[in-house]
């Protein structure tokens, strides 16, 4: 029955990949690029991130950080300073090589993260305890050579903010990584509806030059987990490579501490993959471009027009709203709107108008509810917050169902080929171990969660004494 909604989305249970793809090009959020692994945004997925970066805008404002903007090339010889930098990204970087008809004297760079250029600039302006911290922080898009790309998830170009602090300790640049942290999960539970796990990435899985780094992980619909941002505490290691210098209060020369945190259009991916359903899109009503959309229905009869324009300009002072007055019938703009994940459908008709009422119809579960029109405006307030919530608690149930916990390698295979999602389990902390879970599982370490855990006291690959509890999935 579900595929007679919309034809053109292939069903999740069916194959997956197939709807992801179908759904973000059907709800018209992208389409392809002439450049293989780039993607247009087309203005209705454009409109979803203008709201996700708005919100985590404020955010980082409100956090005391000040908006700047870095060049987009970088001179090989100034990425060269930092060794592990430069060779963690090495794979990703793409090169201008040529201005004009003239072959260039140095290789420039087109930036897969701007941390270099932070640097020489913080090298040039730093010089007195007086002028740390330094919270500065960029919306740009960044390129990185991917082999196998897909929209949002990853992409040769995504849009992103990357952030970039110094400061005079390393306690206070520990307390920026783990702030920014939780700036990320709250914009991801509150505003997305997306439950995340906060902790710390291995030493494998770390930011290529960084002490450690910090994450949130989210868990999709098809059991696949996902990074969905991280934070970085750069400790005085880039400092030293770029002689970023400050005079404490005793005059004394100090290095400075370092972070770095970004969050990308990745979370549109995640934000698909954690509510949509074979329909197409459910967006949250707090990240919604369109948060109510009005469908007249029998438009053509007298007043109906007039009175759904009525209803947009009224409840638009406080929502969100859309009207769709096309010549399309009733049914396809309900199948159209339900596949674009519009939260909440008003239906007005002649019937309607006669009975001084309007029909709310949710996206989420499809209820509806016939609703007296001096009672809109909070209905549809109400509705929309419960959606909010509704979405949340929807995929935090579905993450906990798809979390085991496991104490052998046995059951660590058993598990991930026949229950995907996350599976807990004990870690010495070795890379062999790390290397050897992923060889025979394909699940890969996503994080080492800050509430600590233990399910028992041995390794789950080795035996030997554990150190870690680890979340482990396949991931995207």
């Amino acid at each position: 029955m579900k595929k007679e909604f919309v034809k053109e989305i292939t069903p999740m249970g069916e194959d997956f990949a197939q709807w992801y793809t179908d759904v973000v090009t059907k709800a018209d959020l992208i389409d392809y690029s002439s450049v293989r692994g780039s993607m247009i945004i087309r203005p209705y997925g454009y409109a979803l991130w203008e709201n996700i970066k708005n919100e985590l805008d404020m955010r980082i404002k409100e956090t005391g950080h000040e908006n700047v903007y870095m060049p987009l090339l970088i001179p090989e010889s100034l990425l060269q300073k930092e060794k592990d930098h430069i060779e963690g990204f090495a794979p990703e970087v793409a090169w201008v090589t040529h201005g004009g008809t003239e072959e260039l004297a140095e290789r420039l760079c087109i930036r897969p993260t701007s941390e270099v250029l932070f640097c020489e600039h913080y090298s040039k302006i730093i010089h007195s305890y007086r002028d740390l911290p330094k919270l500065y922080n960029q919306w740009a898009s960044v390129i990185r050579w991917e082999k196998t790309t897909r929209p949002f998830l990853r992409t040769l170009e995504f849009l992103w903010q990357e952030g970039h602090t110094a400061h005079a300790t390393d306690e206070e640049a520990h307390e920026e990584t783990t702030r920014m942290l939780d700036v990320y999960a709250s914009l991801c539970e509150e505003i997305l509806a997306i439950p995340v796990i906060k902790g710390q990435k291995t030493e494998k899985e770390k930011f290529a030059g960084a002490k450690f780094t910090y994450t949130i992980e989210s868990l999709m619909h098809d059991g696949k987990a996902l990074q969905t941002g991280t934070s970085h505490h750069l400790g005085d290691g880039f400092a030293k490579a770029f002689n970023i210098q400050y005079s404490d209060k005793s005059g004394a020369l100090q290095y400075v501490n370092q972070t770095s945190w970004g969050l990308t259009t990745r979370v549109i991916g995640a934000l698909i993959m954690v509510h949509g359903d074979d329909r197409g899109l459910i967006i949250p009503p707090k990240a919604a471009p369109v948060q109510l959309m009005i469908i007249p229905v029998a438009q053509h009869k007298e007043g109906v027009l007039d009175f759904a324009y009525h209803l947009k300009n009224r409840l638009s002072k406080t929502f969100r709203t859309d009207i769709d007055a096309s010549d399309r019938s009733p049914g396809w703009k309900f199948n159209e709107h339900e596949m674009k994940g519009i939260p909440l459908r008003l239906e007005a008709g002649p019937r309607d108008i006669e009975k001084g009422q309007v029909i709310l119809v949710r996206r989420d579960t499809g209820e509806k509810s016939f609703i007296p029109i001096d009672d809109v405006e909070q209905k549809v307030a109400e509705t929309l917050e419960d959606i909010q919530k509704s979405l949340y608690e929807r995929a935090l149930k579905l993450r906990e169902e798809k979390t085991s916990s496991v104490l052998t390698m046995e059951e660590f295979k058993e598990v991930s080929a026949a229950h995907p999602g996350f599976i807990k389990a004990m870690w010495c902390g070795s890379r062999e171990c790390e290397d050897k879970i992923k060889e025979e599982t394909g699940a890969t370490s996503r994080c080492i969660p800050f509430q600590k855990e233990t399910l028992s006291d041995k390794c789950v690959c080795c035996g030997k004494d554990e150190k870690h509890m680890v979340y482990w999935a396949k991931a995207y």
